[in-house]
């Protein structure tokens, strides 16, 4: 459903200070309660994709709540990613983004987990080229003076939406030939007998850096994932250190836990 709205303006401020109400014995802030009404009349449909807020001033007399609290409420929801602010236009309700969700407990390459969710992957080559090593390039993947690595670096992306930028670093020695490596390093590495089989896998959050920013078409500071995997062998070989920065809105990682029980 896009751009709806309850049919008059007095319907929309008795929807939201009755959500508003059915709170108020709670420590709640109210510019939070206010978020919450908001954030349930569009996922509820009541304000639909496209449609337009009410002014901050017609907002605050629906509700009694003060202009100030109004704003705060309506921030929030903008960083969240729920609505959008357009200079001289309004407030408005922006589309669900769709989020990947992806597991912690296993190795996959981002080729296998977009085909999972139906979702055509592709891949936009930065650079693919073989190179001596950084230090710490070596020292991660156990290198000899001399050692040669392959370094792929790339943008991925789902459906044209991009979602990842990636740097790979491979031991040359695994990938002589750069005509044979295909969409998926992954793919390749297990032609040549050297698929990863556990590694160590590190993630924070971050702010994504100017580079990163331009080519996911966000904006340089925005809330990123930051992660580094070093993949080995069943033999125990290192054979990838990859980098990768992911828009912070686009993917929930996902662990399950069990309980760890003392004998």
């Amino acid at each position: 459903m896009t751009d709806t709205l309850p049919e008059t303006r007095e319907d929309l401020g008795a929807l939201l200070a009755r959500s508003i109400e059915i709170d108020a014995a709670d420590a709640t802030p109210r510019y939070i309660r206010l978020a919450n009404a908001l954030r349930l009349l569009i996922e509820t449909d009541a304000l639909g994709t496209g449609a337009a807020l009410p002014s901050e001033r017609l907002l605050a007399g629906m509700t009694g709540l003060s202009r100030v609290t109004v704003r705060r409420g309506i921030e929030l929801l903008v960083r969240e990613g729920v609505l959008e602010q357009r200079r001289g236009s309004g407030t408005y309700v922006l589309a669900p983004v769709e989020r990947f969700e992806q597991p912690l407990a296993a190795i996959t390459s981002f080729t296998e987990d977009m085909l999972s969710y139906g979702r055509k992957p592709e891949t936009r080559w930065l650079a693919r080229e073989y190179a001596s090593p950084s230090a710490q390039e070596a020292m991660t993947l156990g290198l000899s003076p001399g050692d040669r690595v392959l370094r792929l670096h790339r943008l991925r992306l789902a459906d044209t939406l991009p979602l990842a930028v990636e740097l790979a670093i491979v031991p040359a020695d695994l990938l002589p030939d750069l005509s044979a490596l295909g969409t998926s390093l992954y793919e390749s590495m297990a032609s040549a007998g050297a698929r990863p089989h556990k590694a160590l896998q590190r993630m924070r959050a971050c702010a994504l850096p100017e580079f990163e920013a331009r080519l996911l078409e966000a904006e340089a500071g925005e809330p990123a994932l930051f992660l580094e995997r070093i993949s080995r062998t069943v033999e125990g070989r290192v054979v990838e250190f990859t980098r990768s920065h992911f828009k912070g809105d686009r993917f929930d990682f996902v662990a399950e836990l069990n309980l760890h029980r003392e004998t």
